[in-house]
């Protein structure tokens, strides 16, 4: 392998910022982009651009590219069924490919019973879904939701997504029956017991037969990848079962071996009542699951579930061969050295640099928190700059959390460990350059 990151322009370079003008003259400009350069190819954990740099990869698309950009058995899968067929709608003629998926989705999903599985091409939609049949289950309306929490752009899922902006701003109003809850952040000092007795009050001051389900993310993503204090989830999961509330279990950042278990509620040793997964279980193409009990699940009416490109042939194959990779031996243990060395190179700058409050996460799900010592008042313009820094030694890093104070690292579970060292010495670098010129300002 080539040394990398390998630079040969400045980040952009000159054909990427020719085709980014070209962009702002044709593409809505309510789209984002955290680093405007054009990517000609990919793999298993670089980018090349249209200039010929290549640049390490620590976003795997915001979570997607999980086996890599362009994983052979994945290209493979697809280019088969590419050539029979690319589309029926499962509605209308079944296949197979849309079988095997839910089958996997039901005998891996955490849990222990009988499940059943519903395929749809996006993390909203599935979220969505998930309400939808809760709501039908239950006969009840109410979805409970925890602050920080991130599950979409659809109207339903912005009401339950607690950043305003730029997610909500000016996008309302917004469908009713959300109601939010405190989330147990250690960093924040929420003790666990404290949390789940606020919770606890606001079932009952809405009374538990209004509440359909509780929605929530076992690490979250968006908001800063906050991971609860422990005893925070199975405290939910009481107070779920209680209340005859459904429990649902937002994976669509953290499974399919992103911490180092294929999802990360079990971490806790929880199941939902529905798992949610996305993101990575398309490998690259749209595709997104409910996964349940079989009794809840299937409670839905003929057609009351569905979609024209839900569980698409296309994308199916391509979850097939993630499945593949992800039973291989070692693979999930690697997740596990891939968290261990992201600590070993960022844990001892917490000593050094006061304004890096925190490093968490689990597995190749992992932050950097900045906040000024003492007060932990968010500090994004350092979280912004070191990102910057980075880029522009290339390596890809996101920024996240309510505050945009927090740097994540979601690099493919199939990393190498070089590239993955290479990218780390960057960023520590980085953010010892960028707090150097803090302190000296």
């Amino acid at each position: 392998m080539t040394s990398v990151p390998h630079l040969l322009t400045d980040i952009p370079g000159p054909r990427s910022r020719e085709l980014h003008a070209q962009r702002e003259a044709a593409v809505a400009s309510g789209y984002a982009v955290t680093l405007p350069v054009f990517v000609a190819r990919a793999d298993t954990s670089t980018v090349e651009d249209v200039d010929g740099n290549t640049l390490i990869d620590f976003a795997s698309g915001i979570a997607v590219t999980s086996i890599g950009a362009s994983n052979p058995r994945l290209r493979a899968n697809v280019a088969a069924q590419l050539e029979r067929f690319t589309h029926t709608c499962f509605m209308v003629t079944e296949y197979e490919g849309f079988v095997r998926v839910a089958e996997w989705l039901n005998e891996h999903a955490p849990g222990e019973c009988d499940k059943r599985t519903a395929l749809f091409s996006t993390g909203a939609e599935a979220v969505e879904n998930a309400v939808k049949i809760a709501r039908h289950y239950t006969g009840r309306a109410g979805v409970l939701v925890i602050d920080e929490a991130y599950h979409g752009r659809s109207m339903l899922t912005m009401a339950m997504t607690a950043k305003e902006d730029p997610y909500k701003s000016g996008f309302g109003p917004f469908p009713a029956d959300v109601v939010r809850g405190p989330n147990a952040n250690p960093l924040r000092g929420r003790p666990v017991d404290e949390t789940l007795a606020q919770i606890q009050a606001i079932v009952a001051e809405r009374g538990a037969d209004y509440f359909a389900a509780i929605v929530v993310e076992p690490i979250q993503g968006e908001g800063g990848f906050v991971v609860p204090a422990t005893g925070f989830l199975p405290g939910l999961r009481r107070l779920a079962d209680e209340h005859g509330i459904l429990l649902v279990v937002d994976e669509i950042q953290t499974g399919l071996g992103r911490t180092g278990q294929l999802f990360a509620s079990e971490h806790e040793g929880i199941a939902g009542d529905l798992t949610l997964t996305a993101k990575a279980l398309g490998g690259g193409l749209p595709l997104s699951a409910v996964t349940g009990r079989a009794e809840v699940v299937d409670a839905v009416h003929v057609g009351g579930l569905g979609g024209t490109y839900a569980g698409n042939p296309l994308a199916c194959a391509a979850a097939l061969a993630v499945f593949e990779v992800l039973e291989e031996p070692g693979l999930l243990a690697g997740v596990g050295d891939i968290e261990a060395t992201i600590r070993a190179h960022l844990e001892p700058l917490r000593t050094e640099i006061d304004a890096l409050a925190d490093v968490r996460g689990r597995g190749a799900m992992m932050a950097v928190e900045f906040a000024d010592a003492g007060s932990l008042a968010p500090r994004p313009d350092l979280a912004q700059r070191i990102s910057a820094a980075c880029h522009a030694e290339g390596v890809l890093t996101l920024t996240c959390g309510t505050h945009g104070n927090v740097i994540r690292l979601l690099p493919p579970l199939v990393i190498e460990k070089p590239v993955l060292e290479a990218g780390l010495e960057i960023l520590v670098r980085c953010i010892r350059t960028i707090a150097a010129e803090e302190a000296a300002a």
